[in-house]
Order: structure tokens, then sequence, then C-alpha cells
């Protein structure tokens, strides 16, 4: 039953997805947004880390661990974020809500499989500016971009397992500008709509070996090579009366057909490595590389914006007290910690947009074949108050759920 409960949820997320903002950072008016997903919320509660692979637990951010799984894994994350943004005079506060992904991993002997819906980025900010001559700008934007993949990994021997995943990118995004002049009856309203597509792949190596009786050594590659996002823009330009309750009445309308563009979505390499005791601790780094320099995008052009290659810097790890303990249920619940650093690669007004994170979590058992749900908290900064620019400061819960099950028994006769 569970089984299929979870494929109609995933059809669900799939059809919904379109719709889901999941920020509000002003930073998500530049380009197709700001990132979304930062990895499974076990993986969240170590500053993004993903080295550790298990069999027990998928890691979407590295096919390779698909072929390490021993049971079928179901992996669903969901997250809240309250912020705070601010510049050097005024500040304002918020929050959301999203779902950050929904996968399923199937092992078959040294072949591991999987499959979900993740949002990539997000699009979600209202901004306003006011001229000298009393003339307002009013920018507002929603939407971003989702992946749906297949992944499959192999495990080659004991020590090393590879894998790809072959993605399936798409969303909306839509941008709307108001111009209201005190000195002209109607407001000028802008709207650019555009549907982005594109079909991507990931490749990865995951490599462990024990070292000494006790020690594991973890070390995982992921590259995932540049492609070409397919924008199919429309923009309507209007004359509108905005009423006092925000509503807009079109008086007069035009409609241009932009045609597809090409958006170059940059390449990405990551490396990581670690060390650990099976079952009991684990501490680990990794460095991700992003092309960013050579990002190009023809439908969603800002002035004073540059865009450079960019790095991420993660160090998390976890430790168990008992795994096995039967005397104390904390003993068995998972410690995770980790702090990351991030360049995002955007640069505004000569000024580079990095973001910084620490957070906690823990994951408790539940249910039988070591299923667990996972807690995690982060306290991070995005931003800075310099030369007219914001920073966000934000508080993020994520919440998520790692369900085994044994989908293939082996027969047996007496």
């Amino acid at each position: 039953m569970i089984k299929k409960i979870l494929v109609v949820m995933l059809m669900v997320v799939t059809l919904t997805s379109y719709a889901q903002e999941g920020t509000s950072s002003p930073y998500s008016f530049y380009g197709i947004g700001i990132q979304k997903f930062k990895g499974t919320v076990e993986n969240r509660s170590m500053g993004g880390l993903s080295v550790f692979t298990d069999s027990i637990h998928a890691n979407l951010q590295n096919p390779a661990s698909f072929g390490e799984l021993k049971l079928t894994t179901y992996a669903l994350g969901t997250s809240y974020s309250n912020f705070k943004i601010s510049n050097s005079t005024e500040s304002s506060s918020g929050d959301n809500a999203s779902l950050d992904y929904l996968a399923i991993g199937i092992p078959a002997g040294k072949f591991g499989f999987g499959f979900g819906v993740i949002p990539l980025t997000s699009v979600g900010f209202q901004l306003n500016s006011v001229e000298s001559d009393n003339s307002e700008q009013r920018f507002t934007g929603t939407g971003g971009l989702n992946k749906v993949f297949v992944a499959a990994g192999f495990k080659v021997n004991k020590n090393l397992s590879v894998g790809m995943d072959f993605n399936y990118n798409f969303g909306n995004i839509e941008n709307k500008a108001i111009l209201t002049r005190p000195t002209v009856q109607f407001d000028t309203r802008e709207i650019t709509n555009s549907d982005l597509s594109a079909f991507s792949v990931s490749l990865g190596v995951v490599y462990k070996r024990m070292i000494t009786d006790k020690l594991e050594l973890f070390a995982s590659v992921v590259s995932t090579p540049s492609y070409n996002l397919t924008a199919d823009s429309t923009r309507e330009l209007s004359s509108v009366l905005v009423t006092t309750d925000g509503r807009e009445t079109v008086i007069d309308r035009q409609e241009t057909d932009l045609g597809n563009n090409d958006i170059d979505i940059p390449a990405e390499f990551k490396f990581g490595s670690g060390i650990g005791e099976k079952r009991k601790w684990f501490v680990g780094a990794e460095y991700t590389y992003l092309d960013v320099g050579d990002y190009s995008n023809a439908v969603f052009i800002q002035d004073n914006v540059a865009y450079e290659n960019a790095a991420k810097f993660r160090v998390g790890g976890f430790y168990i007290p008992k795994y096995n303990s039967l005397t104390s249920y904390f003993k068995r619940v998972v410690y995770r910690a980790g702090i990351r650093y991030e360049e995002t690669g955007l640069n505004i007004n000569n000024t580079s947009i990095d973001e910084f994170g620490i957070s906690f979590g823990v994951g408790l058992p539940v249910g039988r074949l070591f299923s667990n749900a996972n807690i995690g908290i982060e306290y991070g900064q995005r931003g800075t108050t310099d030369l007219g620019l914001v920073k966000e400061d934000f508080f993020n819960i994520s919440i998520g759920l790692s369900l085994n099950d044994k989908w293939f028994r082996r027969i047996k006769f007496n």
C-alpha cells in the first residue's frame, strides 16, 4: 500500500511543483532564481555535506550512492523558513514553507535505481523603487526551475560505486513590473512569462575503503556538465488601472512572442572526502566549483549585474552513541552538525553575493528496517547591506522521512 501512495504523491508533486515558490529572497530577482535544493535533510543538517553514503539512505546529490542501497528507500523532505531582510535604513520579515524533494531508491543486486522530483531554484520577490519625480516601480516575481530525475548506480566492487542520473528540467518564471507616474492617469504594466525546459545529466563516483580495523575512508566526485536551458517567452505590455486594494484592470494590452532563447547553465564539479567509524561517527569536507563566469542569459537581463566563477565549502558530520542500544532510545539517535560557506557567483554593483550557514539536526529511529525521521535546523546569512544592497538573515527548519522497505524477497522452500 505504501508503494501506491508514494507513486500517487510523486505524480501530484510533479504537477503542482510549477506553482511552488519556496522563497521570498530579493536576490531571486536575478537570473532563474536562487538555489533551492541543498540536499536531503540528512545532508542539510551536516552543512549540505554529501560525501557520506550508506545502504539505507538515499543520497540525492550523488547518483553513485544508489549502487550502495540494500533496502528500498523512500525519501521525502519539507522545510519552513523564517527570514529578515534589511538594508542600511530599514528591515522587513516574513516566512514561507515548501516541499524540498520526493524520491524512491530501489536496490537490485549490484545495481540500484532511483527516481523522483526536486525543486532546483526558486523565484519569489516583491520590490519597490521610488524616483525623485515621485514615480514608483513595483517588481514581483514567482516560479522557479524543477527537475524530474531517473538515476542508476552500480557497485563495481566492495570499494567503488559509479552512477549517472538523467534529468528533465522544467518550470515557469513570471516577472511583473508596474510603473506609476503621478502625472499619468493609467499605470504601465510589463509581464514577462517564460516556460523553461532542458535535459541534463550528472555523473558520480563513490569510493570507500577500510584503512584500519575501525576507520573507513570516504571519497566522492560528482560532475554535472553545462547545458542549455530553453526559455519560451512572451512579453505583455499593458495600460492598467490599479485600485487601492491592488486589483489591476487592463485598459489596453499588447503581447509579443519573444520566441525561444537559450540560457547557458554552468558546469559544476564537486569533490569530497571524509573518515569515520561504521555506525558510530563520521566527519568530512567538500569543495564545489561552479563555472558561473560562462553563464549567459538572453531573457532575464539586468544592469549592474555580472557573474563570476564560484566555489562552495562544506564541513560536517554525525555521531551515534550506540546504534543497537536496547535500553536507551536516545543512544540510537543520529546527531548531526555542519557549516557551509558559498559563493553564489552573482555580482551586483561590483559586490559578490555570498552565503553562510550553520546547521544541526537529529535522525530519530522509527518503525522497523532502520527507518528514521530527520529534523534539521539552520541559521544563515546571504548578501550585504553595503552599496545599497540587502542582507538576509534566515532560520530554516527541515523535516524529512527516510523509510525503508524490502521489495524483493528470495522464496525459500522447506
